[in-house]
């Protein structure tokens, strides 16, 4: 296919180059030249370019040359970035492996160039256990060594001080389930493009290898269970809170323009890559989703008082923005979210829940309220079991799970703040309110406007 001028898209990639900019079904598909595709990028785009095998690997093949090329790394533009992960993983593993063929030297350290050991010493100490029983691990096959690699079998997406470090903790109490450090990579959001924490620009980019390594301790147990002629119902998975709804690396690579919004979203290289894959976004009252966020991130001269004062500004600027662009362009625009003294757009849920619901089905995605599990853990929990098929649990086990300690909780002296002035609460229930409507509508559940 080298060469072919033309390219096949989902619909919902490029709503730039769409008329009407209108939510597609999944799977929906369009024909788009070569020019039409320079308008998207906004600079020469050549047909070797996106030449590949098909679609879906096309979209990663595309923007992965783009990114390479606007940092200037010119001798990997032709390596789609997930060249590394099969289209078919092990039929007798219930989570997504597959077998790696190594090259190379594989005396030498695996983990030594991993960017990740860098950010958090627990992984530092894991990477340490892994290279010495690395070789130990290889496995031969028609010749050639092989190493076991997988991804997540599910994905806690969001929502940021909305209780995902509590689901997170629960679920690693389930015998099947396998979690490991770090328990927000933020590798699709952020650190894939090289940016370390939100707000940065980016540095070094995280190639999909150093990521993979995370699920290596995994991977381990997974393939002792095939050494034993047995099939393996583990599963891993990771809780990056940002996966949701953070795209602000865009701005690096297209900047901000009237009216412009992301010409494709995180949710679109997920589904690249895993189109088959879980999500679980939990969601809590917006509200006070935002006054927990500003309590948790914030730093000097936390009060009521001062969250008041940014909350005004902020809907100020966002309202200024509104009245310049439509919502989708205002909610992904990096630079007002970065001008914002609070983060007003993380509690728009509708916003992204319709893009992911515009890329995956509707039975991949589950929606939980931080209020509901805070009332009733055992049963959200049940309900993410049931979601990914884990077995059943003993009696004894639930009740483990159900009476585990609130993880993350409001520290201390934050509590002693007290709760947001009533005209604060106010004017964002009315920011909210019109949001949280239509958020009950598409998931068909009337708790999702937080007026009951």
């Amino acid at each position: 296919m080298t060469g072919k001028s033309s390219v096949f898209f989902h619909l919902s990639v490029f709503p730039d180059a769409l008329p009407g900019k209108s939510i597609k079904s999944s799977g929906a598909r369009q024909h788009l030249d070569i020019s039409t595709l320079q308008k998207v990028f906004r600079f020469p785009l050549m047909a070797s370019d996106v030449s590949v095998i098909d679609g879906s690997e096309l979209l990663v093949n595309v923007v992965y040359t783009v990114c390479v090329r606007l940092n200037s790394f010119q001798q990997c533009r032709t390596k789609p970035m997930f060249s590394v992960a099969p289209r078919r993983s092990l039929p007798d593993v219930k989570n997504p492996c597959w077998f790696e063929e190594l090259r190379g030297d594989v005396s030498t350290d695996p983990y030594g160039s991993n960017l990740f050991d860098r950010s958090f010493r627990q992984i530092q100490l894991i990477f340490e256990q892994l290279s010495g029983s690395f070789t130990q691990r290889l496995t031969r096959h028609d010749g050639r060594l092989q190493r076991l690699r997988c991804l997540p079998y599910f994905y806690i997406t969001g929502q940021p001080k909305c209780g995902t470090t509590d689901l997170y903790e629960r679920l690693r109490l389930h015998p099947d389930v396998r979690l490991t450090p770090p328990k927000e990579p933020h590798w699709w959001s952020r650190k894939r493009f090289g940016i370390i924490h939100s707000g940065e620009r980016p540095q070094t980019r995280f190639p999909l290898d150093h990521y993979l390594d995370l699920f290596d301790p995994v991977a381990l147990q997974i393939q002792q269970s095939l050494l034993g002629n047995s099939s393996s119902n583990i599963i891993t998975g990771e809780a990056s809170a940002s996966t949701m709804w953070d795209n602000d690396a865009w701005l690096y690579l297209y900047g901000n323009s009237t009216g412009a919004e992301p010409p494709s979203l995180v949710q679109d290289f997920i589904h690249a890559l895993q189109p088959d894959t879980r999500l679980i976004a939990i969601l809590r009252d917006p509200v006070e989703r935002l006054y927990s966020d500003y309590l948790y991130f914030g730093t000097a001269n936390k009060s009521a008082l001062d969250f008041h004062q940014k909350v005004c500004e902020s809907l100020r600027m966002f309202e200024g923005c509104l009245r310049d662009a439509g919502l989708r362009a205002c909610v992904y625009n990096s630079t007002l979210n970065k001008a914002m003294s609070v983060r007003l757009q993380v509690g728009l849920y509708v916003v992204f829940v319709l893009d992911w619901l515009s890329v995956f089905s509707r039975d991949q995605l589950l929606v939980l309220r931080l209020e509901d599990h805070a009332l009733n853990p055992r049963l959200s929990m049940s309900r993410i079991f049931r979601f990914l098929s884990l077995g059943a649990l003993s009696d004894q086990r639930q009740r483990q799970i159900s009476k585990s300690p609130v993880s993350n909780p409001r520290r201390a002296s934050d509590r002693d703040l007290g709760p947001m002035r009533p005209a604060t609460r106010e004017l964002l229930t009315l920011f909210y309110s019109p949001f949280n409507q239509r958020l009950a509508e598409v998931l068909q559940d009337e708790s999702f406007t937080w007026d009951l």
